[in-house]
């Protein structure tokens, strides 16, 4: 299979239009567009009866006790864990391409409401949920996509990874309010195929100057 994108290559920056925050010289972090990047995919296996959507942040701190402070800074030694930004059961065989804005516009306090995607597909909670559980103004359940939005103080670039499922299932075995862990234990069995396309972000402004123009 492969996996392609017309809002971001391969390894390369994702552009703040497709995260949750973006930098900003006062505040640090402001809220952006929030929509979803493009993504389409190629050569799935002929016996594909539906596709599973999951982005995947593998270098979130497992330690907040850094995260946004003033004169501190998250290490990069520190250990990292993942946090799931998007999770989509049930999408049709037949299709090969989320549109970008199609299934996230803007940001929603307390999480979507309404969700967009493919016809009959379903989405699940993303990580959000547990990080705003503590926030009484965002608080609520977060389902379908909501991107990045890293500590502006990591001395890492976090990573984002876009994996495409195909399945021999036209249902994914989960129920209710799925997370991503849940989906990869029950799709395990029914995997034809993958593939991943990664990105790249940061809000910390060391990793955000901007380039010296050519003499």
């Amino acid at each position: 299979m492969k996996l392609t994108s017309s809002s971001f290559q391969h390894d390369q920056p994702i552009p703040e239009k497709f995260a949750f925050g973006a930098p900003d010289p006062v505040l640090h972090i402001r809220l952006t567009d929030n929509h979803n990047p493009q993504l389409q995919w190629a050569d799935a296996p002929a016996q594909t009866r539906s596709f599973a959507l999951i982005c995947v942040d593998p270098d979130v701190p497992t330690k907040p006790d850094d995260v946004n402070q003033e004169g501190r800074s998250v290490p990069a030694s520190l250990p990292r864990t993942d946090f799931y930004h998007w999770v989509m059961v049930d999408i049709p065989a037949q299709t090969t391409e989320i549109k970008a804005g199609e299934s996230s516009k803007g940001i929603v306090a307390g999480g979507k409401k309404e969700l967009g995607g493919p016809a009959g597909s379903r989405q699940g909670v993303n990580d959000y949920t547990g990080w705003f559980a503590g926030d009484a103004d965002m608080k609520g359940t977060y389902k379908g996509y909501d991107g990045p939005c890293p500590p502006w103080n990591d001395e890492i670039v976090h990573h984002y990874n876009f994996t495409v499922y195909a399945l021999d299932c036209a249902k994914a075995p989960v129920d209710g309010d799925f997370t991503g862990p849940q989906v990869l234990q029950a799709i395990r069995p029914h995997i034809l195929a993958q593939a991943t396309l990664t990105g790249t972000y940061s809000n910390n402004p060391k990793f955000n100057k901007p380039k010296p123009l050519d003499k």
